[in-house]
């Protein structure tokens, strides 16, 4: 059986550590698995769209097909993107056979403590003034399948642990 997770949150939620080390953990059973991070997707679709709201969704639906479309040919697919809108979570539960939403949610007050890219602070070279969650609405997922609380004090093992034992009780996967 394949899969897709889609591991969302605020940029510097934790989204592609917490991602990565799910991603060692799931291709060790299952050799057809496929990490897919945001910030590098950007780039591999040619870094072509801006950080508007409009944008960002066009970016994510993006992302969504590909996803879809490695699922569909029997990968397990981890996918860790800001991408917090309504209208994607929907056409992903929609159009992914095995859709798995994890909201890894983190608050303000500890994004702004972390700033790993100079985005809160408003340092970094990027388009500071689209910072998602800043200047930039987003709707903070109403049904996933799984919250990790990620302030800091969990590891990120710990996280991971908990993304395993849910799935091994759900569905066996």
């Amino acid at each position: 059986m394949s899969a897709v997770y889609w591991i969302t949150g605020l940029s510097g939620a934790g989204k592609t550590t917490i991602g990565k080390i799910f991603y060692e953990r799931l291709k060790a059973g299952h050799p057809g698995t496929v990490f897919l991070d945001g910030d590098r997707m950007r780039r591999v679709f040619g870094d072509d769209l801006g950080y508007t709201r409009e944008e960002r969704i066009k970016c994510a639906m993006r992302y969504s097909r590909l996803c879809a479309m490695l699922e569909e040919q029997g990968l397990y697919v981890i996918c860790c993107t800001i991408s917090m809108f309504d209208c994607v979570r929907e056409w992903n539960r929609k159009n992914i056979r095995n859709y798995r939403e994890i909201y890894v949610k983190v608050s303000m007050e500890t994004l702004i403590k972390r700033d790993q890219k100079g985005l809160y602070s408003g340092t970094t070279k990027e388009k500071e003034k689209d910072v998602a969650g800043v200047h930039v609405d987003v709707e903070e997922p109403k049904n996933p399948d799984l919250i990790l609380l990620n302030d800091g004090d969990k590891e990120p093992e710990e996280q991971v642990e908990k993304m395993v034992l849910y799935w091994e009780k759900t569905d066996h996967s």
